[in-house]
């Protein structure tokens, strides 16, 4: 009987321990919302803390309340992947605000970012994900002094890459007198071109270095390019003696056009290169007091081998010499012998070859986009305006300078996303007070 009892008492002790840990279950099951349910769905990541792969890590334990109209709508809790899922009953406008008491010690909010977020509900379903001005930074505040070395070496990687392009342009500009608004979408040429290869060697056994050889078939389909716009399209207009105007509509109306077949197969989306976009500044190199990632310091390095390369080239080899008698005086050059179309091919094929390797260093500092190009055209022709058109040290000149007001400009008060005014701003000023340009020469601008 005692033996009865005790298996009797045994077994509802057990299922009282079911029950508790089922209903248990069934209370930390509620804390995840059916999939079905409409939701806010918030990451939190510390940009500031990043691991070894350069991913930010995810900021857990932090108190998330939801409101609509001033009334609390629901209350999350980010989870160990920084995430958190609060549950709304109805589409609408939503505010959710940030607890920074609950951020982990050491981590606090910037000056620039604010504790609240506005999260339009549009959808059935978790995927109304907030864009949360999280921007959370460690303790350590930002001086300008540490700004102004960042935006220092933004500037600087920046200025060698316009350089790069400038001087394609000003090659070209100077034998032919043609301002070709199809500059920039050589450029892009040479990105695009870049990262189709990179997707092709980036699964086979090249794959450690399909950048590098991705980037040097990218430079010299560019230099093919040059050749077959000058051959099919510039050299038979030359031919027929069309003006510079009539050429420079054409040039607008070729900017177009390969701007939308960029956009026809490649789509509006911005890609990266399978190596380099993902590098941090944990991995860096320190010049002069500025420290450089490794893929910044490739990008220096590359700029300035080839400028210097160019240069000499320029100044010592005899098509070098050729270029700047045909840009000096193309009748003259031409009553001298110099063979003028071919020197000015060549101009095109170094042009060409020269953008589409800014296009790709571009590429590997940002992403690649089909549009890319022309959103920096006007910062290029400042830069050579500013040089003065049509010569080579000028192009130097004049890149450097607009490449470090480009990047510098932010740390002055000019909004990042228009800091292209400073550029054009300088542009405009020059060729009212100095149109010739810093180096260049008043009888070369009609």
């Amino acid at each position: 009987m005692r033996k009865r009892l005790y298996r009797v008492l045994v077994a509802l002790i057990g299922a009282l321990m079911v029950l508790l840990v089922g209903s248990a279950g069934a209370a930390q099951a509620t804390d995840t919302p059916p999939p079905d349910a409409t939701a806010i769905q918030v990451t939190l990541q510390d940009e500031a803390n990043k691991d070894a792969q350069g991913n930010p890590k995810p900021i857990s334990g932090v108190t998330l309340e939801v409101s609509k109209d001033g009334e609390k709508a629901g209350e999350g809790v980010t989870d160990a992947k920084g995430v958190a899922i609060i549950v709304v009953e109805e589409l609408g406008k939503y505010t959710v605000t940030l607890d920074e008491k609950t951020l982990p010690e050491g981590t606090v909010l910037d000056e620039n970012t604010k504790n609240e977020a506005t999260v339009q509900v549009r959808f059935q379903g978790p995927n109304n994900r907030a864009i949360f001005p999280i921007g959370v930074t460690a303790g350590e505040q930002s001086n300008f002094a540490k700004d102004l070395a960042q935006n220092l070496r933004a500037g600087i990687v920046f200025a060698l890459v316009l350089c790069l392009a400038g001087l394609g342009f000003s090659l070209i500009f100077g034998t032919t007198g043609l301002s070709n608004f199809a500059h920039g979408e050589l450029l892009t040429f040479g990105a695009v071109m870049a990262w189709t290869f990179d997707q092709i060697f980036k699964t086979g056994g090249l794959a450690t270095v399909s950048v590098i050889l991705a980037g040097i078939i990218a430079v010299i389909l560019g230099g093919v390019g040059g050749y077959v716009q000058d051959k099919v399209l510039w050299g038979p207009l030359r031919r027929r003696g069309t003006g510079l105007i009539a050429m420079m509509i054409v040039s607008i109306g070729l900017a177009i056009f390969l701007r939308y077949l960029f956009q026809y197969f490649y789509g509006s989306s911005t890609r990266s290169l399978s190596q380099y976009s993902g590098q941090q500044r944990e991995q860096h190199w320190y010049y002069l007091g500025l420290s450089l990632s490794d893929r910044e310091a490739v990008i220096v390095l590359i700029a300035i081998v080839t400028i210097t390369v160019v240069c000499v080239w320029m100044a010592k080899s005899r098509m070098g010499k050729a270029m700047r008698a045909v840009s000096d005086n193309p009748a003259l050059a031409a009553s001298s012998g110099l063979r003028v179309d071919s020197v000015i091919t060549n101009a095109w094929v170094i042009g060409g070859a020269l953008t589409a390797l800014s296009g790709v260093l571009y590429a590997m500092q940002l992403q690649v986009n089909s549009f890319m190009g022309m959103r920096i055209l006007l910062v290029i022709f400042a830069a050579v305006t500013l040089g003065g058109l049509g010569t080579i040290w000028g192009a130097l000149v004049g890149s450097m300078v607009i490449g470090l007001v480009y990047e510098l400009g932010p740390l002055f008060g000019v909004p990042s996303s228009i800091k292209e005014v400073g550029p054009l701003l300088i542009m405009i000023v020059i060729l009212l007070v100095r149109p010739q340009g810093i180096l260049g020469r008043k009888e070369r601008l009609g």
